[in-house]
């Protein structure tokens, strides 16, 4: 049963040999380990603001990119808006322009009309004069003999030009 209760001897020599044991890994590698766990804790603090940093500016950007799509639509609704208000403008000068077009056009016929009519007036009246002459060369010529029948042709006369002007 020796394995189960060790000797006093073993017990100092197990001792002893982990306290060497102990001494050299505190001395030696207990600083390199504690380093290389500080490293390794730093560097993931510093991955993780490193993160933070980079979750904050995709925040900003994304805020940054709304802001442009809302600026966006607000001037794509003003261009629309504009070309809706030009689209009227233009409208409403063509039909001006047309209105005036057909005013004009309106007072030019209305003047051809009238000069067509002072015209055929005037070419009735030279008709009437040249008839009215023609009538006065037959009558000068037309021999009367008597009193009386100068009464018939200007009664004759008369009743014509009565039933013209009337």
């Amino acid at each position: 049963m020796s394995l189960l209760i060790p000797e006093v001897g073993l017990l100092f020599w197990m001792t002893l040999s982990f306290g060497v044991v102990f001494f050299i890994l505190a001395k030696f590698a207990f600083p390199v380990i504690s380093q290389g766990v500080e490293k390794r804790n730093r560097y993931i603090h510093d991955s993780l603001d490193a993160a933070r940093e980079a979750e904050a500016k995709l925040a900003t950007l994304s805020q940054q990119a709304e802001a442009l799509m809302e600026q966006a639509r607000e001037e794509r609704k003003a261009l629309l808006e504009e070309a809706a208000e030009t689209k009227k403008r233009i409208e409403m000068e063509a039909r001006e322009s047309a209105l005036a077009e057909v005013g004009q056009l309106k007072n030019k016929a209305l003047a051809e009309i009238e000069e067509s009519k002072r015209r055929a007036l005037t070419e009735i009246k030279d008709q009437i004069v040249d008839l009215s002459v023609k009538i006065a060369g037959k009558v000068v010529s037309e021999e009367l003999a008597g009193d009386k029948k100068q009464k018939e042709l200007i009664d004759r006369l008369l009743k014509e030009e009565v039933i013209y002007k009337s």
